[in-house]
């Protein structure tokens, strides 16, 4: 039988989870055409923009236009399904060590097909070079489906990522011994912190911060608690926003608000003792793609809430906040397409990238 917290949270979640419309105080408009799936993003200090994109490329973008593709990416890119070229994010320190950190869909190593590979690079001009790879998932599989891959920094300097279930949810999520359903922390050269909850237990995976995730697609750290947060997809229903805590298991798939895509259910429950229920949780599917915290000035009724943006309903969420408690969401700038990253910049500008459409830039409506 449920705890009466957890009642007392199914109740609460059949109000905030009802989308609300309001009038937009902000528009979307056009900031860089021309990048079909626009993965992830990422700035230098000069204020240039680094865009992936899936299919295997990288744009160097200048005050809204291409000006260059990045040549010598990884040779074993893996563009199939879901896997291609998929986050970037640069250093803490990148004014002192030049480094780049990518994500991808990478055939080396065991097996056939792909799996989750993170490497870092520098840039010299308009190519990559000194590339190192920190982490390769095992082993490869020829299932096109839940690389994960969202990659963050936190205040500490310790790098973040993600790696989906690769859609074998019955064997990995669960066992802490193989790659696939979990969030992973690492330094930021590939070396394993101490401190990593599972370091020392026989046969597991030392990266491993967390386990027990289905397929998280948004990341951001909060600026308030340090804490990383994730989202990740559900089946038909029941995506999540959870609070990453270390050690913790978060229930995929023996816990999930979500049914199989045929109808069928198939998950024992919504809670369980010693698993991390979600902090809210979506039914139906909005299928999450990127996640900010606003800090800016630029978006007064937005600051100190999170946004996360929506494939399937083409939109971003406004999820409001009181600390770690969702009090509400809200659609924002519906049509604005497929939504695959989101991300506040250093300018304090939003920045949303969406198949086919290119990434917009959100502004004060007119």
């Amino acid at each position: 039988m449920k705890s009466l917290s957890t009642f007392i949270f199914l109740i609460v979640s059949l109000f905030l989870l009802t989308p609300i419309h309001a009038q937009e105080n902000y528009k979307a408009e056009l900031y860089v055409e021309g990048i079909d799936v626009p993965w992830g993003m990422a700035w230098l200090p000069n204020g240039d923009m680094l865009v992936t994109e899936r299919s295997g490329s990288l744009y160097l973008v200048r005050n809204g236009e291409i000006v260059s593709t990045v040549d010598n990416l990884p040779g074993d890119i893996d563009a199939n399904g879901q896997g291609g070229f998929l986050d970037v994010d640069v250093h803490p320190n990148y004014d002192e060590n030049g480094w780049i950190y990518f994500s991808y869909s990478s055939s080396s190593g065991e097996g056939d097909g792909s799996n989750t590979a993170i490497i870092r690079a520098k840039l010299e001009g308009t190519a990559l070079t000194d590339i190192e790879t920190l982490y390769k998932a095992t082993p490869n599989s020829k299932r096109g489906q839940h690389y994960g891959s969202r990659i963050e920094f936190d205040r500490d300097g310790y790098l973040f990522f993600t790696i989906g279930d690769r859609g074998n949810r019955d064997e990995l999520p669960q066992d802490i011994t193989k790659d696939g359903g979990k969030v992973y922390r690492i330094h930021d050269d590939g070396r394993i912190p101490e401190d990593n909850p599972f370091v020392g237990q026989d046969g597991a995976k030392p990266a491993v911060w967390s386990y027990g995730h289905r397929n998280p697609q948004g990341m951001a750290m909060n600026p308030v608690s340090g804490v990383m947060w994730a989202h990740e997809h559900g089946p038909r229903g029941g995506d999540e926003i959870n609070i990453i805590k270390p050690g913790a298991n978060y229930g995929w798939p023996i816990l999930s608000f979500g049914i199989n895509y045929s109808g069928t259910s198939f998950a024992e429950g919504t809670y369980r003792e010693g698993m991390e229920p979600p902090i809210t949780y979506w039914d139906p599917s909005i299928a999450p793609s990127g996640m900010t915290f606003v800090t800016s000035d630029m978006y007064p009724d937005w600051k100190g809430h999170l946004i996360v943006g929506s494939l399937k309903f083409a939109q971003l969420q406004l999820v409001s906040l009181d600390g770690d408690t969702v009090t509400g969401r809200t659609e924002k700038l519906g049509g604005i397409g497929r939504v695959r990253s989101v991300k506040q910049a250093p300018d304090g500008y939003i920045y949303v990238g969406t198949t086919r459409g290119g990434i917009h830039r959100i502004v004060p409506a007119e």
